[in-house]
């Protein structure tokens, strides 16, 4: 899961994901990280803590890193949150041959929309809400495809 600074988006995709997958039983591991490293070793933004407090998840173990080389053969599959994280993403994936693992998480129950989640940390809190709510989908979908 990979969005800009890894305080916002990407730690609540990561958190959501990885309690789904414990709950279905698959063993998988989920992680996330920014395209920037401004906020490497923060907890996640406390918006995004409360909010995953409210709907029953806890991130408040999650620090924020910056993408690296070897994600591109750990990880199955780079979830990206924009446009511009996944070009960024694609980038360095390109020198990797994995440009095949990265997309933008919301097209995987809305295929080839583009769609993108928006960055709510200059917003209002309800943004929080929002974005919960497209990544709740987004990982639903996720889940339904590894049990397949």
């Amino acid at each position: 899961m990979v969005c800009l600074g890894n305080i916002c988006r990407s730690p609540i995709a990561e958190g959501l994901l990885q309690q789904k997958a414990n709950e279905n039983g698959l063993d998988i591991v989920a992680d996330s990280c920014g395209t920037g490293g401004w906020h490497a070793g923060e907890t996640p933004d406390p918006r995004s803590m409360s909010k995953m407090v409210e709907k029953g998840y806890d991130i408040s173990h999650q620090r924020s890193r910056k993408i690296t080389a070897a994600d591109f053969s750990e990880f199955d599959r780079i979830y990206c949150m924009d446009e511009s994280n996944l070009e960024d993403v694609k980038h360095i994936a390109k020198a990797h041959q994995a440009e095949h693992k990265v997309d933008l998480i919301l097209n995987v129950h809305t295929y080839g929309s583009d769609f993108e989640v928006p960055d709510p940390y200059y917003g209002a809190a309800d943004g929080f809400e929002l974005v919960f709510n497209m990544l709740d989908q987004a990982t639903d979908k996720i889940i339904e495809e590894l049990k397949t």
